[in-house]
């Protein structure tokens, strides 16, 4: 909070931000690692216990640019009516007055184009749909999902991104981004990693609590 006082609540664009993420990952993993020996050498995990969450992040993908099989049958059915409905916009201007149907026609024309070119193009994810591995495509950000949240009838195109935090300092222990909509199958993952990086290098035998928040 001090900082933000300090800065003005100046912040840097998302644009910059994820840029400096994709250009500097390697560093920043290497940062991430120095600053988990840090606080071993800190004795600061002394307590051994973590809790384990996800939280999810919206990725640039908008509703709009990811398909599922419901929304692309959704969209199909609404492009083949518009379809429709031009023709038969266009029948009716060929027995309008001339120069009524000069202005019109060629205006009808070129919305159909382009109709039956989206079309063509849904068509064509139609068939790459079932190769996806969950059967989703996100045409912006090709790695995010879309997930369902906590409000009924919500959701988001983005990612599940996984922490574990010590219970004492509440440091973050172990983290990772990944695009499976749920928590259900995270935590053994999760708990493995948090056991690594906290010194633990025994998962099998190691006694040491997690604690998974709801």
């Amino acid at each position: 909070m001090e900082l933000m006082w300090l800065a003005g609540r100046l912040a840097p664009d998302f644009k910059t931000i994820a840029n400096f993420r994709k250009d500097n990952g390697k560093a920043i993993r290497n940062v991430c690692s120095q600053f988990i020996v840090l606080c071993r050498k800190l004795n600061l995990f002394s307590q051994a216990m973590v809790a384990i969450d996800g939280s999810k992040f919206k990725a640039v993908n908008s509703q709009d640019k990811n398909l599922t099989k419901g929304k692309l049958r959704a969209r199909l059915e609404q492009i083949e009516a518009n379809i429709a409905k031009y023709l038969a916009a266009l029948d009716t201007a060929d027995r309008q007055e001339p120069d009524v149907a000069a202005a019109r026609i060629p205006r009808l024309k070129e919305k159909i184009a382009s109709m039956r070119s989206r079309l063509k193009e849904l068509r064509q994810q139609e068939i790459q749909l079932p190769n996806e591995p969950d059967q989703q495509i996100s045409m912006t950000d090709p790695d995010s999902r879309s997930m369902a949240t906590h409000g009924k009838g919500t959701g988001v195109v983005g990612y599940n991104v996984q922490a574990a935090v010590d219970t004492k300092h509440h440091l973050i222990v172990a983290h990772e981004v990944t695009n499976t909509g749920n928590d259900r199958t995270q935590l053994a993952n999760m708990s493995i990693k948090a056991r690594s990086c906290m010194g633990n290098r025994s998962a099998a035998s190691s006694r040491t609590p997690f604690v998974p928040n709801s």
